[in-house]
């Protein structure tokens, strides 16, 4: 018998604005932009060193989940024009992220109970991430790449659109 995946509910666009304004240290913006406009897991987030930044490109390299085979798999993700130049800061200053993924999970806890925004963690983030992206019109299989999945299943789970998303597009394909 499969198991039963928890559903995770997505931030709506008004919930991810508190989140983000509600950021006061340059901390708490890199952690929360970061993981909200790249869709970074948070380990992948916090183990992101300097020459993993493609300053040029504007992306970052990032080496996710073991493989079937042990390995690393490494995918490249575009860096959102709010989050460069957080980045840049901190990486002047350090040569990684350099701390723990508890450390981000509070931080995002933290600033989430600063915005009033209930039932939100690093994951909700990238999942409001994968939901935002495919009401842009970014195809499956793109965002399957972008948040590092093997399986377009996986990546399905993750993209549950609102009733009222769903009746949006469908009235501008019909």
């Amino acid at each position: 018998m499969p198991r039963k995946r928890h559903k995770r509910e997505p931030l709506i666009l008004e919930d991810q604005n508190k989140l983000a304004n509600a950021c006061i240290t340059m901390k708490e913006k890199l952690v929360v932009f970061t993981l909200l406009d790249t869709g970074l897991r948070v380990e992948e987030f916090c183990n992101m060193k300097k020459e993993n930044i493609d300053w040029i490109r504007h992306e970052i390299v990032v080496y996710g989940k073991n493989t079937r085979g042990g390995s690393k798999k490494r995918r490249t993700v575009k860096m959102p024009p709010r989050v460069q130049p957080l980045l840049e800061a901190w990486i002047a200053l350090n040569d990684c992220i350099g701390f723990t993924s508890r450390t981000a999970e509070n931080i995002v806890a933290k600033v989430a109970k600063r915005a009033g925004v209930i039932k939100c963690c690093p994951h909700v983030l990238r999942h409001s991430f994968a939901v935002t992206s495919l009401e842009k019109g970014i195809p499956l299989p793109a965002l399957q790449q972008m948040l590092g999945h093997e399986d377009m299943m996986t990546t399905a789970i993750y993209l549950n659109l609102s009733n009222n998303e769903a009746l949006r597009v469908y009235g501008e394909k019909w």
